[in-house]
């Protein structure tokens, strides 16, 4: 039999998460009508709330969960290094939840996180929704995100580490415009939709500046091989762009190998940059151009920071908002 969740209500009801989460903590900020056909959904679908609600955070358990992509371990490694060495440094024990495609995980991971009456959260990117944020700001729950800047309405008990992925873009290509190059492409990764929705703006936004309109927005799967395939298809008829900028180093290798195979040089016929850095990166020729984020030092601030959010219950005070510079690493694949 199939287990009735916060998310089978909500649809049913045709109300949000943090609407069904408000009902069932009797907030009064919830209309008479809205409750009551929340409530009609609970009974009939046979949804135990109580089960939900027991997860209450009464009192402290010294426990944070933090909550990644499986596929993304390996570019978090030291983000995820910073973030435990603080935690023991402070004594909080950690509970470890990954995520993978698919909505019945992550409704597990929420439900989990609510009933484990953990004391905070810290969260990678694009793990949760607007919706299941807005159920576990409900709760109370603080919460740390970590990697790209938040999106969105703020929440009471949220905080944010970040690089300002939207400034990296806009400011690169800004830079190659002064060097009379326009003619630039942005490969699209569904591993991190909000990181590139601010890549994506960051382009947009110099092309704008500059009076002209970007139309070069490559969206295809991804890992290596789809990612080989489509660009050893795509440059069989299209000519590279003269810069070409990647999220992921698996995403920037393809392009080398797919246009090298094609016949093309790089950096002569064309340029490659890469987002994020790793061990690979120097080891393919030529070498590809990356940013140096400081990933470990992005990890201790997020858990200083909620730290101090639990240690301070009003949470005044506590900075939350901390941007983390990031540094070009010039390589052969750019000029």
């Amino acid at each position: 039999m199939k287990r009735i969740t916060i998310y089978d209500v909500a649809k049913e009801a045709d109300v949000s998460l943090a609407t069904v989460s408000r009902v069932i903590n009797d907030s009064s900020v919830v209309r008479e009508d809205t409750r009551q056909r929340v409530q009609e959904v609970i009974e009939r679908l046979g949804y135990k709330p109580n089960a939900v609600a027991q997860g209450l955070a009464l009192s402290k358990t010294t426990t944070v969960s933090i909550v990644m992509s499986e596929k993304l371990l390996a570019y978090n490694a030291k983000i995820l290094n910073g973030l435990m060495d603080v935690a023991n440094i402070y004594h909080y024990n950690v509970m470890f939840h990954t995520t993978s495609k698919g909505i019945s995980k992550m409704q597990d991971v929420i439900e989990s996180i609510i009933k484990s009456r953990v004391d905070g959260v810290i969260i990678f990117n694009d793990n949760f929704s607007e919706d299941e944020m807005d159920v576990l700001n409900e709760y109370k729950i603080p919460m740390v995100i970590v990697g790209s800047k938040v999106e969105g309405q703020n929440h009471d008990h949220v905080g944010n580490v970040y690089v300002d992925m939207e400034k990296i873009c806009h400011d690169m290509v800004q830079k190659y415009f002064e060097n009379g190059i326009d003619d630039i492409a942005l490969v699209e990764d569904k591993l991190n939709l909000s990181m590139m929705r601010q890549l994506k703006a960051g382009v947009e936004s110099a092309y704008q500046e500059s009076g002209k309109e970007f139309n070069n927005y490559l969206s295809y799967n991804d890992t290596y091989k789809t990612s080989y395939q489509y660009f050893s298809e795509y440059f069989k008829e299209h000519k590279p762009a003269k810069l070409n900028i990647a999220f992921r180093d698996s995403q920037a290798i393809a392009i080398l190998n797919a246009a090298r195979e094609h016949g093309y040089r790089v950096p002569e016929d064309l340029e490659i940059v890469t987002i994020l850095d790793s061990k690979y990166l120097p080891m393919m020729r030529p070498t590809i151009s990356a940013f140096n984020i400081p990933d470990y030092d992005m990890g201790a601030l997020a858990m200083r920071m909620l730290t101090k959010m639990l240690m301070n219950n009003d949470e005044k005070g506590v900075q939350k908002e901390i941007e983390i510079q990031a540094a070009p690493i010039v390589r052969e694949s750019t000029r």
